[in-house]
């Protein structure tokens, strides 16, 4: 395909990117709405429920970097194509499991497929877009992305229902099969043209075992605490690691990801405005969908309905470009982290009946995640150089992981503890009912139904209330992260977002003919004279 064709047909190119992404932002959500139909018709046991969520994102988070650099060596396209067949195929399978371990397999299997479709879109849209047009592509990028959390609840909701809960898995597969006749059709393939040295093997386990270990490490944390002996061993080999990587990928000839790319401060500081991001966004989201169903006693479809305000993002995305050209990179980010603050300390004042004010938070929350996630996004891209954009790309969503994971263990720790701390005495009531209403306000509702009158009432009214201060003091300490990111704007970030001239090594046409940024030759012989010197 010649690279005039691609570029008339870029935006249909950029809708099949985003129907692609789409699938994997409404799999993070839709699926936590069906656990209870599932454990009672699969049979599965508290720990086989939580590893039906988890071993998507483990296998989702470790396989990020991998699959970036395979996206390089190997071709972006081939790898997209190969991820969404693979998502389809376990879709599938987990819909029609009859047991859980199944489903755990099929789910991991899943995140597989997400970590090889999630890099090479952006690593795509660097190779078809113009450099002018990019951070526009961006904008619209990270607004998919994003769209599936407040859409994974509604149609979770809708479906559940109606159907059974194998629905939530087979709503996949008409998006794939569009998005895999769209990529067939319009994306061009591209890949780092210069493949003279080995697959850096090494640098790949490093990496995929690293990252694993420090998602597992989280996703502890949030169960069982800080102090657990898995969370500290977790952590600590995932430390170690990467470490390993990060020594490995100074020395050997050939590395997945230069050294040099984490030492520009655009990368980096991206990088860690990312992670704040998703850290207050899961953090926040973790929080409210129990708020909103167990305090406010909304169904799973009416509280996704109203976790709908973050859409704001969808306008603040196509700002965010403009914004950038005109008051700079470091500006942008920092006004939308602010933002972001801003919303969770409006999110923390919240009392037992508090919609409005929640509704006004996450319309905060998404306008400044619209401004901030595109610029942050595609000074990544631009710093990327275009022979390992699809390992520039996997560390741009595994700061998004990372971010999300970490907040949900971190808030929801806070909010465990404050919960608990906050809750009456509960000597007079049965040890068991006793330690489940002290677990969770889910459990403590189901206690006071089974109890009734009036100390069932005045139980429900307790575990509101220190749910309520626990969230307080959960949407402050995310406050806090988000505004330490701000901080880490300011310091690390420059004014403006520079773009490097195109880097050769891609290859994009039969001949190898283009550079890999998605530019004929004279737009390239333009943006390099064009840029400053």
């Amino acid at each position: 395909m010649d690279r005039s064709t691609v570029h008339r047909h870029r935006w249909k190119i950029l809708a099949v990117l985003c129907m692609s992404l789409v699938l994997i932002g409404l799999d993070n959500l839709i699926l936590n709405l069906a656990l209870p139909k599932i454990q009672t018709d699969l049979g599965s046991s508290s720990t086989e429920m939580q590893w039906i969520v988890d071993s998507y994102t483990l296998a989702f988070g470790g396989l990020l970097l991998l699959c970036g650099s395979l996206a390089d060596r190997f071709g972006r396209r081939r790898l997209l194509m190969a991820g969404m067949v693979l998502f389809l195929t376990f879709s599938l399978a987990a819909a029609f499991s009859t047991d859980s371990t199944t489903l755990i397999a099929v789910r991991a299997a899943m995140g597989a497929g997400a970590a090889m479709i999630m890099p090479a879109t952006l690593a795509i849209i660097k190779d078809v877009f113009p450099a002018e047009e990019q951070a526009k592509a961006i904008g619209i990028w990270a607004g998919t992305a994003a769209l599936g959390v407040p859409l994974g609840p509604v149609v979770g909701g809708l479906l559940l229902d109606h159907f059974w809960w194998g629905s939530v898995f087979l709503i996949n597969a008409p998006v794939v099969v569009v998005a895999l006749v769209g990529g067939a059709l319009l994306i061009p393939e591209s890949r780092n043209r210069d493949r003279s040295g080995s697959l850096d093997l090494l640098g790949a386990l490093l990496s995929a075992a690293g990252l694993a270990a420090l998602v597992y490490g989280l996703v502890e944390a949030s169960r069982n605490g800080w102090t657990d002996g898995i969370t500290l061993v977790s952590l600590a080999v995932s430390v170690t690691l990467l470490f390993g990587f990060a020594f490995w990928e100074r020395h050997t000839p050939f590395p997945m990801l230069s050294p040099e790319l984490l030492r520009d401060k655009r990368f980096s500081g991206s990088a860690l405005a990312i992670t704040a991001i998703s850290f207050g966004m899961f953090g926040a989201l973790f929080v409210l969908t129990q708020y909103l169903q167990f305090v406010l006693a909304h169904e799973p479809l009416e509280a996704g309905l109203r976790l709908l305000p973050i859409a704001t993002m969808i306008v603040g995305a196509p700002l965010s470009p403009r914004l950038v050209e005109r008051i700079g990179l470091k500006a942008v980010v920092a006004l939308g982290l602010s933002l972001i603050t801003a919303a969770l300390l409006l999110t923390a004042g919240a009392g037992t009946d508090s919609e409005p004010r929640i509704l006004w938070s996450l319309a905060f929350f998404g306008l400044g995640m619209g401004l901030a996630m595109p610029a942050a996004a595609d000074a990544m891209l631009a710093a990327a150089p275009s022979g390992q954009s699809g390992a520039g790309s996997a560390v741009t969503d595994a700061s998004m992981q990372v971010g999300g994971a970490l907040g949900i263990a971190v808030i929801g720790s806070v909010l465990s503890t404050s919960y608990r701390d906050a809750l009456p005495a509960l000597d007079k009531m049965p040890a068991e009912a006793a330690d489940a209403a002290s677990d969770s306000v889910g459990a403590a509702g189901g206690v006071a139904a089974e109890i009734g009158g009036e100390r069932g009432s005045q139980l429900l009214t307790a575990a509101h209330e220190a749910f309520v201060e626990g969230l307080g003091d959960a949407m402050l300490i995310g406050a806090g992260a988000t505004a330490l990111g701000v901080v880490a704007a300011l310091l690390v970030l420059p004014r403006k977002a520079a773009r490097k001239p195109p880097a050769v090594g891609t290859d994009t046409t039969p001949d190898g003919a283009d550079t890999g940024t998605g530019l004929t030759a004279s737009g390239a012989a333009r943006r390099e004279a064009a840029r400053p010197t």
